[in-house]
């Protein structure tokens, strides 16, 4: 890619200079003599420079009103300013409106290069992410949650309006697999957020150890292994959104924190003394009932009135089955791309199937069979031999001493762990203590998770 140049300067020899030495390096050049001439080449279209290299005074005004007006009007581009008398106050406001550099007169040639040919790397790496928001947006409209059911067009409904609400924190319920990532990110792309950051963080899949210093942060020496200070999760996400995926799994001491920071638009890093403000959109999952965690004592009451101002449930796949007409042929046109197959045709014994299964897993593990029948079709019939589903029942299945485990993607970890459970109470007749004797675990390791997943007591 050409780097794109363009010039204020009203001397008219440096300013020749300086376009035929840049011209020279490679650079697309353009001159303006005056703010008049600059900002018709900035606002005309035909030409949009990564970097300016501007005179601070010019004949019709200060460089700078310039500048401000330019990022007002969210113009592209890194700014660097060369002027022959300048003074503190405009080198000031010029890196307050986002200059890259401020550099006086007469500024060595090379030196000068140096700096615009950073200016340009940072104009590129700032454009590719612009791109990139841009393509998350369009990606993440509310559209994306797709289905023509009444169930979808609800969902659908809910998240256009919640994306348009100025919320701070927000609670997404539903089974797994159900869309609540998706839901997230159609939350922030579609939100006012958009242009700041969406950093994800899965709570179940972070250590207990590990957690809050993630969460929070930390400063050097604020335990063993703190080498440095580390920005935490929390103020990475400043000026975008947070998603605590798996919130239910979060420690209880943490849920206060993390209602404090909510509270107080704050936080402390781990071994730091200073507050630090952050501006923070939180949204929060879960698969599990948290009022029913909240009775049992499990999940903080507080904090999930304060997370439950604003709330959005997801429906079950089976609660909205005619939407699997439209999921189905976007997931075999996202495969064929991925895995350049050229699946086209579904036949009807295959829609019989799909729409007869009870889908314990959800639109997750609907996509999961696409892809698997994708990946192994041989021509442009979806292959009915790979779906897979007359084994997989939507409930336990347990017979004599074994327990049926569906290993299709249609079940988390943790469900896998509660199945077991459930089947090993089930055959103690709810006896704790010899359901741990089948599972060969402690009565207290045992209680633990039968209180984890709320399977009563034992």
């Amino acid at each position: 890619m050409t780097p794109s140049l363009l010039i204020v300067e009203d001397e008219a020899l440096l300013g020749q200079e300086l376009q035929r030495h840049f011209r020279r390096e490679g650079w697309e050049v353009r001159l303006a003599a005056t703010l008049a001439e600059a900002r018709t080449q900035l606002w005309g279209g035909e030409f949009e420079p990564a970097v300016v290299l501007s005179d601070m005074n010019l004949p019709d005004g200060n460089a700078l009103d310039l500048l401000e007006d330019a990022r007002e009007a969210g113009l592209p581009g890194e700014w660097v300013f060369v002027t022959g008398y300048g003074s503190v106050p405009d080198s000031v406001r010029a890196l307050k409106l986002g200059a890259l550099d401020f550099l006086e007169k007469p500024v060595d040639v090379g030196r000068l290069s140096l700096v615009l040919n950073a200016a340009v790397r940072t104009a590129h790496a700032e454009r590719r992410l612009t791109d990139q928001a841009a393509g998350e947006e369009k990606r993440y409209a509310p559209q994306a949650y797709a289905g023509d059911s009444a169930a979808a067009h609800e969902a659908r409904d809910m998240l256009a309006r919640l994306a348009q609400v100025p919320f701070s924190a927000l609670l997404i319920g539903g089974e797994t697999g159900t869309g609540k990532g998706l839901a997230a990110r159609i939350l922030h792309y579609a939100g006012a957020r958009r242009r700041g950051p969406l950093v994800e963080v899965n709570c179940a899949a972070l250590p207990r150890e590990l957690i809050e210093g993630e969460l929070f942060g930390h400063e050097a020496g604020a335990f063993t292994g703190a080498k440095g200070r580390r920005r935490g999760l929390i103020e990475q996400a400043s000026g975008g959104t947070l998603f605590l995926d798996e919130i239910g799994e979060l420690p209880l001491d943490l849920q206060v924190k993390l209602l404090k920071v909510i509270e107080d638009k704050s936080l402390r890093r781990l071994g730091g003394e200073r507050v630090i403000a952050v501006d923070v959109q939180f949204v929060a999952a879960s698969n599990r009932d948290l009022e029913t965690e909240v009775r049992e004592n499990r999940f903080r009451a507080d904090l999930f009135h304060r997370l439950s101002v604003f709330r959005l449930v997801l429906p079950p796949l089976r609660a909205r089955r005619d939407d699997i007409r439209q999921l189905v042929p976007l997931f075999i046109r996202e495969y064929n791309a991925k895995a350049g197959r050229r699946v086209a045709r579904v036949p009807d014994a295959v829609w019989a199937k799909l729409a007869a299964y009870d889908w314990p897993g959800n639109v997750r593990e609907l996509r999961n069979v696409v892809e698997r029948c994708v990946l192994l079709a041989e021509d442009e019939i979806f292959p009915e031999r790979w779906l897979q589903l007359s084994a997989a029942a939507p409930a336990p299945a347990a017979s004599g001493d074994g327990v049926w485990l569906p290993l299709d993607g249609s079940l988390s970890l943790e469900d896998m762990e509660r199945r077991l459970v459930e089947a090993a109470l089930t055959r103690a007749d709810g006896n704790v203590t010899g359901a741990a004797r089948l599972l060969k675990s402690t009565r207290e390791t045992l209680r633990y998770r039968v209180e984890k997943f709320g399977l009563g007591k034992g």
